[in-house]
């Protein structure tokens, strides 16, 4: 009997151990590895036996980067120069590009990417802007850059008065004449951007006159009562000298019926022609021996005076030279050339002479029934021609001469 309880007593103690060896396993198992080393990244949970693993955050973005094709203080920037912006690692949230004295705004177009930003159509010479770009990247952080800068100054702007004027009506003989407010040094480049077209397919040429004058003629005469269309695109061209061009012109120009005045000094008459037909013939009186009228082609200019004083100091006369009239009064006055060639109403001394001698100091004296179907019936650009006369043709440049230049040697400079 007390053998068996001295068992039972032993039983009970083993167990004891057991569960207490049990109980310090457990224990030993949730905190380190079987070998005793650490296990890296795990940590005790609330509940028995779980483990957790942190989540990372997520790096932040790249902040957004603006590239501006203007710098900050530019001066002399072209008007036709697109202003532009582009954003890496990120995309255009708002642009303003506006004249920096005025507040005034100038539109732009964004890309389709979103990523872009191009001013439209041309700015201002002579002009301050202030370019103001932001961005936002993909945390939606904004960067902002801003660019100030000014266009070419008025002092290096150029401008061309052309003749004649757009939508008017002038006759086959007018050359295109074109006057340039500073010297062009690229002449090629200028020729290129003009381009000229005639509804009745004529081709012709330019000429230099000088480095401000440049005409453009046909061929041969222009086609009666055809059209011709000139497309300038200049604006922002370099003329040479950083000297720019500040327009672009599109006009048109119509031309009439063709109308021919032949004018004979031998046989003291004229005779217009209108089409090819004689229209009215008229006595006249030419230039005198001292003073022949010039042979060739004259045109006939925009400057027409119902009333005009001549006086013999504009033509280099003084007093006591031979041939001074000293001053006169005409009308029906039309005019010729630069140097004072006229087709008018002869004096009232020269009328008896009209078809019989010559006495003018180089103009075409008509009848007052003549001078006034002149006045009224032929327009700038009609055509002249003057033979029977010793004196040389007239300058090119003196009216418009470019007739008596061969179109060969025309086109050739």
């Amino acid at each position: 009997m007390a053998e068996l309880e001295e068992t039972k007593k032993s039983r009970r103690g083993l167990r004891m151990m057991v569960v207490s060896l049990l109980a310090l396993g457990l224990t030993l198992t949730g905190c380190s590895a079987i070998d005793g080393t650490s296990r890296p990244g795990a940590t005790a949970s609330s509940s028995a036996g779980r483990t957790t693993t942190p989540t990372p955050s997520a790096p932040p973005a790249n902040p957004a980067v603006i590239a501006l094709n203007m710098k900050d203080g530019a001066t002399f920037v072209n008007p036709v120069t697109p202003i532009s912006a582009e954003v890496t690692h990120g995309k255009v949230s708002h642009v303003v590009l506006k004249e920096t004295a005025t507040g005034a705004v100038t539109e732009g177009t964004a890309g389709a990417d979103g990523r872009s930003w191009v001013n439209k159509g041309p700015l201002k010479f002579n002009t301050g802007y202030t370019f103001n770009v932001t961005a936002v990247d993909a945390d939606g952080n904004k960067t902002t850059k801003v660019s100030t800068f000014t266009t070419v100054p008025a002092s290096h702007e150029a401008d061309a008065v052309l003749y004649p004027a757009a939508d008017s009506t002038v006759g086959v003989a007018q050359p295109l004449q074109f006057v340039f407010s500073e010297p062009v040094v690229n002449k090629e480049a200028v020729e290129k951007a003009i381009k000229i077209t005639s509804s009745a397919g004529q081709a012709g040429a330019f000429r230099w006159y000088s480095d401000t004058l440049v005409r453009y003629r046909a061929a041969d005469f222009w086609a009666a009562n055809s059209s011709i269309n000139v497309d300038m695109k200049l604006l922002g061209m370099d003329l040479g000298n950083g000297m720019i061009a500040n327009f672009n012109k599109n006009y048109n120009i119509q031309i009439g019926n063709k109308v021919v005045m032949e004018a004979n000094a031998a046989t003291h008459s004229v005779s217009v022609f209108v089409n090819d037909v004689v229209a009215r013939t008229f006595p006249a009186t030419l230039g005198d021996a001292d003073f022949p009228s010039a042979s060739g082609y004259m045109v006939i200019t925009g400057d027409k005076q119902r009333y005009a004083t001549f006086k013999a100091a504009s033509i280099g006369l003084k007093p006591g030279d031979p041939g001074d009239y000293g001053s006169v009064d005409v009308e029906f006055a039309s005019r010729l050339s630069n140097s004072g060639i006229f087709i008018h109403q002869a004096t009232p001394s020269a009328m008896p002479y009209l078809g019989v001698a010559n006495l003018s100091h180089g103009c075409i004296g008509l009848s007052p029934e003549g001078a006034g179907w002149v006045f009224e019936n032929m327009r700038a650009g009609d055509l002249v021609h003057t033979v029977g006369t010793p004196n040389e043709t007239i300058a090119a440049t003196d009216g418009f001469g470019d007739w008596n230049i061969p179109f060969e040697v025309y086109a050739s400079r």
